[in-house]
């Protein structure tokens, strides 16, 4: 019985994550209608298919879950989440910065419960996952300032 045996999967999960932020400074959050993180605040992406190029894989997931197209920048960060037990993984994340094609959005019911623009100076009030956190403050350094306070609730 070694440390493989304490995970949901035998193998490394690898995700792309969209980090899409219009001309105005505002992020793309979308809640989250499907685990993991049932209810949580993340940017659209997911896992990659294999064989699937990653930038495919990410323009994929991203109309996927709201429906637009983006121009994808550079690499912003990788992010690794290692959760033993049997409902986890250990996830490899690669984030990339983006731009959308247009601002109007169409959140997919099967995996996104809402999607929003989010303006820098709200970021922080939103539930966001560590990740999400994380790589946000690499583009809002105010984010890290604020990530031993609670998380509040989204604005109405």
């Amino acid at each position: 019985m070694g440390a493989r045996s304490l995970y949901r999967k035998q193998h490394i999960v690898t995700s792309v994550v969209a980090v899409i932020v219009d001309d105005q400074g505002r992020v793309l959050l979308t809640r989250r209608s499907v685990p993991p993180f049932l209810g949580q605040w993340v940017m659209p992406g997911g896992k990659i298919g294999l064989g699937e190029p990653m930038i495919s894989a990410l323009h994929r997931e991203v109309r996927e879950e709201v429906g637009i197209d983006i121009v994808v920048g550079g690499l912003l960060d990788v992010f690794e989440r290692v959760a033993p037990g049997a409902e986890n993984d250990h996830h490899v994340i690669v984030f990339y910065r983006c731009r959308p094609s247009r601002p109007d959005v169409t959140p997919n019911p099967a995996e996104v419960a809402e999607a929003c623009w989010v303006p820098r100076a709200e970021l922080g009030r939103y539930p966001i996952t560590e990740g999400t956190r994380h790589v946000l403050s690499r583009l809002f350094p105010e984010l890290e300032e604020a990530a031993g306070a609670p998380a509040g609730e989204p604005p109405a």
